[in-house]
């Protein structure tokens, strides 16, 4: 879903794909004042960032380990282009359709609320996909839903636009 957005963005739009989360090491609010290298890099890539859009699986009725770890080295960065106010959305990609990821989804939820984060609703969508909608690049090909993608884009950069 995430390459689909990002593959399919109008060429004045810059996405970019965060792919280091397995680099972050484990919390820990101790090295707030000497960020390891990985945790320095991952928020300045927040801070050139217009807005933040979300995509992630479910695991044990709850969001994956790796991802909360990765937003809570977003909880105490104070500093100006922080996620604090940052518009943010987010895709729930699940085959079964709202049925799937309400635990992971809905701890994504409080903990971006708790980061202060700017959670644009018209940026939150259930974009039910199957294996047979993606093609061997890792992108989806069928219509519907990158015109459904497009619109959650376009609604999460609007808002970063917006609130300038």
């Amino acid at each position: 879903m995430l390459r689909t957005v990002q593959a399919d963005a109008p060429a004045h739009i810059v996405c970019s794909y965060y792919e280091g989360m397995g680099d972050l090491p484990p919390f820990n609010p101790d090295l707030e004042d000497q960020l390891p290298g990985s945790v320095a890099t991952f928020r300045s890539e927040i801070h050139s960032s217009d807005a933040i859009l979300f995509s992630t699986p479910e695991y044990a009725g709850a969001l994956p380990g790796s991802l909360k770890n990765l937003l809570d080295w977003t909880i105490g960065d104070a500093d100006p282009g922080s996620i604090y106010e940052k518009p943010v959305g987010w895709v729930n990609v699940s085959a079964r359709g709202a049925r799937g990821a309400r635990g992971a989804l809905g701890e994504l939820r409080t903990v971006l609320q708790y980061a202060h984060a700017r959670i644009i609703e018209g940026a939150v969508a259930d974009v039910p996909v199957t294996l047979d909608m993606v093609g061997s690049d890792g992108v989806l090909r069928d219509r519907a839903t990158q015109d459904r993608l497009a619109v959650v884009l376009r609604n999460v950069v609007g808002e970063s636009m917006s609130g300038r």
